[in-house]
């Protein structure tokens, strides 16, 4: 925790390279990855602050649309497309994912009932193989189901339909930093 206060002090002594977003921000994109510590948004598209706008929930899971019981995740959509306008919507899961893992081989999950019940929501369970470490195929399968959830929700549908929003699957490699993007044309996931 040492290293993380040390930063925190010396972070704000720069305060001219902060000034401009007090102005507000305008992120491109909304990006949309797992709470895993491992994925750094940031790092990973080098967006500087203001310029990503980010939903990390465990298993980088987009719950089904509820307009009864509004989630925070719906939220954060709704605010990214609608009130900031981002024209483009990234879900980004990663290999070696716990909760993708837990799925694809049944993990027992009773004793972390708040895990178990959100993980719910990846349903169907992700296809892979049960004794892949990196449960690559599993991943990739799981984002794909996301990007076909959030094209449930009203403001996403309705700006895809108008031609206004893209929406981009992508998977990343903790182990290499490699990147990987969904060809529709061949169902593959391919180097950026």
């Amino acid at each position: 925790m040492q290293p993380l206060i040390d930063n925190a002090r010396t972070f704000g002594q720069r305060p001219e390279e902060f000034a401009r977003l007090a102005e507000g921000q305008s992120p491109q994109v909304l990006f949309i990855t797992c709470s895993d510590s491992r994925v750094v948004p940031a790092l990973i598209t080098g967006a500087r602050p203001g310029e990503l706008f980010e939903l990390r929930t465990a298993g980088n899971i987009v719950p089904p649309y509820a307009s009864q019981q509004p989630t925070g995740e719906a939220a954060t959509i709704e605010y990214a497309v609608e009130v900031l306008g981002v024209r483009d919507i990234v879900v980004c899961g990663h290999s070696h994912c716990g909760a993708v893992g837990a799925l694809v081989r049944g993990d027992d999950l009773t004793a972390v009932p708040a895990v178990r019940d959100w993980l719910a929501h990846a349903a169907p369970r992700p296809a892979g193989a049960a004794e892949d470490p990196e449960v690559a195929e599993g991943v990739q399968s799981h984002v794909l189901t996301q990007l076909l959830r959030l094209r449930s929700y009203p403001c996403v549908g309705r700006k895809l339909a108008q031609g206004l929003l893209g929406l981009h699957a992508w998977y990343y490699e903790v182990h290499t930093g490699a990147v990987r993007t969904h060809r529709p044309q061949t169902d593959t996931f391919e180097s950026l």
